[in-house]
Parts: C-alpha cells; structure tokens; sequence
C-alpha cells in the first residue's frame, strides 16, 4: 500500500485524486492532507481520510484525528515512509516542496505546472541527482508521457493540442471587453478557476510547452501547438519514421491522474468515463492564431530566454489572472501586465532556488504596479 500525501487537496486535481484513493481503498493510504482556504471542505476530508499529517495555509482552527499534527509541507513531503506526492497546488505554494520531496528521493506526481515553468532546470538537475521522479500529470505532458512507452527512438517533435478556449471564434476587437463570467465557460474541461482562465488566454498552452521542453528534453523548436476544439487528442507524438501516436479520450483529468499514481501499471477504474468511437467523431486540427493569443506568445518567449524569465512570468500571471477575476483589470489587460513585468525584469542565467523564490515575490509587486499603471 502506498502512502500518499496531496498538495493542493481541496482543488481541482487534489479533489480527483481523493477520488482515484477512494477507488482504490487497498491500493493507497492518505497520510498527508495539505490546502489553502477552504476549510470547509479540508475538514470533511479530514474527517473521510484520518491523515497524520495537515497543512493549512489559512490557519489551524481544524479539528484533526488523534494523533494527527500540523506540520508544513515541507515536512509534509519529506517524511520516511511517504511512498507518493501529489503536488497540485497552484501557483509558487508547490515549489519547495516538491523540490523537498524530489531530495529525498519520492516520485512526485506534479499537476502544479507553475513549478516546473519557474524552475525546470533546477528541477531536472534535483531529480538526477538524489534519484527522486517527476511523474507528469497535466494532461498534455501525460499524453505525450503515455504515447513515448515503450518507444526507443528519439522523438522527431512533439505536437501539443489546445481547445483554444472560449473565444476560439470571437472576433478579436470584441476581446477588450471580456469578463470573468465568460473566461470562465471553458467549452470542453471543467477546471479550478486561475487555470480556466489561462487555458482561455493560452498562457497554460505555453507554461506546456516549457513544461514539456524541460520533461522530455527537447529544444522548444521540435515542440508545436495545434488548436483541436474537441479535447479528445491530448497530444501527439512524432517518430524518426515520420508516424504519429496520439493519446485519447474524455477531458477529464481523472486518468492522467491515476496514471501517474499507478505508472507503469494500468488499472481499471468506473470513475474514469471511456471515450466511445463508436458514436460519429469529428476531430479537427487548426493553427494558432496568435493575433487571438498575446499571452501565448509573450509566456513563450519568455520560456525561451530562459533564465529567470518564466519565474517572473508565473508569478505575474497568478497576480493578473486574480485581479482580472476580481475585476480590478480587463481580459486583455492580463497581457498588458505580462508584457509589463518582463520588460522591467532583470533576468538572471545563474539562479539558485532562493533567487527565484525572491524574483517570484519581486514580479507579484511589480504585477500590481502595472495593473494600476494601466488603470491611470
């Protein structure tokens, strides 16, 4: 049985991984339950999971088992006998933890993108050296995980897919007038709500391909992004010998999920819907249109200078999308903001993890100069 603790337990993924422990009550022991601020719903799983272990960032006004204890997630991640991490949490809150974990040698199942955007290379070098795994669980970089077993060529390129979000076909001037109801009607994939609204920008699409630049080892030349509106291809791969492998199904992160928890093994799972091929399918494949997608383009750019400019993006981008859901900015403002930070940041090749931690901090002030800059 394998101990598990879950960052990030009251989100989105943290709530669909309970689901996958649930299903598989002699498979997986919940020993660690870390959240945010809702603590509502923490202390229902408190009280379903029994965990030793419990982080709350908004405070320890919980009720916990006997014998449970607060610790931080540090602690959390690093204790002996944890066999799995989850980490999805959103945003910087992941970061050291899961470097934490991957120093004492645990796979880390890693839904939270955030971390590898801002600090791949540290991230790559911490797992080789103490012999820790970062098993991917975004579901583009699953699928393309998925698609690469058992192949032992190198991969001529990889083909990232993308929805394209809700304004797929929304005439580009009626974009300035967006609103956080509207971002949030993502038309295929029911997620948590910062990352509904950059699967709308498509700044997710490029913290994807920076993610799977550094997973898979690949220059970001040999990586492509194809807008497919139906979700059902996740991703693409290409062979030396020019064929594809495509992974599929339901958008629904339950399966990239357990994958992850059970890799390399399959397991049967009602939870996880099936894609039924027997009923008509058509799945289309566009180009990007970048006039629709600055972000996308801006958050790329910035993941091929390198250095610390995706540290500086992620954090600017958590700070945007919040203010824009809160109404303090407009849709396209979240780019304006971006495009802000980036150009007043002054990048660094030689970071360490406490220099990122200080430009992750330094980019959300600068984050909010520029939204009041842009409100002038």
């Amino acid at each position: 049985m394998k101990k598990l603790v879950v960052l990030g337990s009251t989100g989105s993924i943290g709530q669909q991984t309970l689901d996958i422990a649930r299903a598989f009550p002699d498979e997986f022991r919940v020993v660690g339950l870390a959240a945010g601020t809702n603590v509502e719903l923490l202390q229902a799983q408190i009280q379903e999971f029994q965990p030793e272990m419990v982080y709350c960032a908004s405070g320890r006004q919980l009720q916990l088992p006997v014998g449970a204890r607060w610790v931080s997630m540090e602690e959390m991640t690093t204790r002996d006998d944890v066999d799995l991490v989850m980490a999805a949490t959103i945003g910087t809150a992941g970061l050291l933890p899961t470097f934490r974990a991957l120093e004492c040698g645990k796979p880390v199942a890693l839904a939270n993108k955030e971390v590898i955007v801002m600090a791949g290379e540290l991230l790559k070098a911490s797992e080789k050296r103490y012999g820790g795994t970062i098993l991917p669980v975004d579901s583009e970089p699953s699928a393309i995980w998925q698609c690469m077993q058992g192949e032992p060529s190198a991969l001529k390129r990889i083909i990232i897919t993308a929805s394209g979000g809700p304004f797929r076909t929304t005439d580009v001037a009626d974009l300035e007038s967006v609103t956080p109801e509207q971002a949030l009607k993502h038309p295929t994939w029911q997620m948590g709500r910062k990352i509904t609204v950059d699967s709308a920008t498509l700044t997710n699409k490029a913290f994807e391909v920076i993610e799977s630049h550094w997973l898979f080892d690949l220059p970001f030349e040999k990586i492509e992004v194809v807008v497919h509106p139906q979700s059902v291809v996740h991703s693409m791969i290409e062979l030396e010998d020019n064929s594809i492998k495509a992974q599929m199904g339901p958008p629904d992160m339950r399966l990239p999920i357990q994958y992850s928890m059970f890799h390399p093994d399959r397991m049967p799972n009602d939870l996880i819907p099936r894609l039924d091929i027997a009923s008509p399918y058509n799945l289309t494949f566009q180009p990007l249109e970048p006039e629709r997608y600055p972000c996308f383009s801006l958050a790329l750019e910035a993941g091929k200078r390198g250095g610390t400019y995706p540290a500086a993006l992620s954090a600017a981008d958590e700070i945007a999308v919040g203010l824009f859901l809160d109404r303090k900015i407009g849709y396209l403002d979240i780019g304006r903001v971006l495009e802000w930070v980036l150009d007043k940041h002054d990048v660094s090749f030689e970071a360490g993890l406490e220099e990122l931690v200080a430009v992750d901090q330094w980019a959300r002030t600068k984050a909010h100069e520029a939204a009041k800059t842009l409100a002038k």
